[in-house]
């Protein structure tokens, strides 16, 4: 591939990967540290969950604004840095086993990672030609399914051979070698600050605000664009759930004695799900109407969520995992080759801005859902699959009914401007 001869992207793209993967690593280790040491209490491992989307409630209106107007490049570096830092205090207050204080250094460190991703997806767009962001689309849905295939094994290994220590370690070192990654890129100053300097007048917070507000009306007029978020509120939903779901499934019920390998288990087959749906839709994208991989697999994946609530074999339920993860595949590769077509390069931190917030709502909703319900008033795991089904059909429905109208309009317009 092409893609790969532009040393930038090569460099964005292993800075993400290595920055996601040790995160990852952290995260599952953490989970399993909350569930060996509280597992009369397993709402501790979706508070810890929580702790990972809440704070996009509190920074979503500026993300996007900080993406455009700063230097795109310095701010995703010194996220990694300040990421880095925080997880050095981490592991200190791991020392002290205060829960609460454990908990508010995974609450800042999360907030400062919500900066990182606007960022580092403006300066991809920018580096990137038009006929590439669909390739590119792919390469990060094959790194999303590395995570999902590596990350949680990872996870359960390092903490069974080095601990939570270690693994918050392992953590800070790959923020790191992430910010050393994007400092040796070489970007154009346009591509890193396409709305020229900045100016003391957009320090203020009328003028933040006002910028957030033209991000906002920007996604409202462009209907196309605004299913296209809807569709990371989806996304966010199923993360919340398949966060923690997996973990209690496979502790409290299909293999209580050996919960971690079996999760590592289902991690992997809903990764190389992903994996094979992803590589498979970049074939059917050329014959297939995007739209029409955009919303059949939502119907399957609600089908088989509701089979996974249903089967009581353990080697079924990882069956099943791999055929979700084929159907996630093409939702994502659809949802990233639409993006940066629609648009506007001075505006994609704005509107990229808007993703982190609308999927992280959806997880956090998703995940105080599942802290409440589960196991004070549903003892019954499968009946949060069952809801979830129910959910995603419904979804199924409203993108059947909308979105084939919007795509069509998209092309016209595009073929007026070509």
């Amino acid at each position: 591939m092409d893609i790969f001869k532009n040393r930038n992207f090569v460099k964005l793209f292993f800075a993400a990967l290595t920055s996601q993967m040790g995160s990852t690593v952290g995260n599952m280790a953490f989970a399993f540290y909350l569930l060996d040491h509280f597992s009369d209490q397993p709402y501790y491992a979706t508070l810890a969950e929580l702790m990972y989307s809440l704070p996009t409630l509190f920074v979503f209106f500026i993300v996007g604004v900080v993406a455009d107007r700063l230097d795109r490049k310095v701010i995703a570096e010194w996220c990694d840095w300040i990421r880095a830092g925080l997880t050095v205090v981490l592991f200190l207050t791991l020392l002290t086993e205060s829960l609460p204080l454990i908990f508010f250094i995974l609450f800042l460190r999360s907030a400062v990672t919500k900066f990182f991703f606007p960022a580092e997806t403006s300066l991809v767009q920018g580096i990137l030609r038009k006929d590439q962001y669909a390739t590119a689309a792919g390469l990060n849905q094959i790194l999303f399914s590395l995570f999902m295939v590596f990350g949680v094994g990872l996870g359960a290994l390092t903490y069974k051979w080095i601990g939570i220590h270690g693994a918050v370690i392992v953590d800070g070192v790959s923020f790191i070698a992430s910010a050393l990654l994007i400092r040796s890129c070489k970007i154009p100053r346009a591509v890193r600050m396409p709305n020229g300097p900045l100016k003391r007048k957009h320090l203020r917070l009328q003028s933040t605000m006002k910028d957030f507000k033209l991000g906002m009306r920007y996604i409202v007029k462009n209907r196309l664009l605004s299913l296209i978020i809807f569709g990371f509120f989806i996304f966010g939903f199923f993360q919340g759930a398949f966060a923690i779901l997996p973990m209690f499934t496979m502790k409290y019920e299909l293999a209580p004695m050996e919960y971690e390998m079996y999760a590592s288990f289902f991690a992997i087959c809903l990764g190389a799900g992903l994996f094979i749906g992803s590589a498979c839709s970049t074939f059917l994208a050329k014959k297939v109407q995007p739209y029409l991989l955009f919303i059949m697999p939502i119907f399957l994946a609600s089908l088989l969520i509701c089979l996974l609530g249903m089967t009581q074999n353990v080697w079924t339920f990882l069956v099943m995992a791999s055929l979700l993860g084929m159907c996630i595949g093409p939702v994502n590769i659809v949802i990233g080759g639409w993006m940066p077509k629609i648009v506007h390069p001075k505006l994609m931190g704005r509107v990229s801005g808007w993703i982190d917030p609308v999927t992280m709502l959806a997880q956090s909703a998703t995940l105080a859902v599942i802290a409440v319900l589960f196991p004070k008033l549903i003892a019954n795991v499968d009946y949060l699959y069952f809801g979830m089904a129910i959910i995603l059909f419904m979804i199924f429905i409203f993108y059947a009914i909308f979105l084939p109208r919007k795509e069509q309009i998209m092309d016209e317009e595009q073929k007026q401007h070509a």
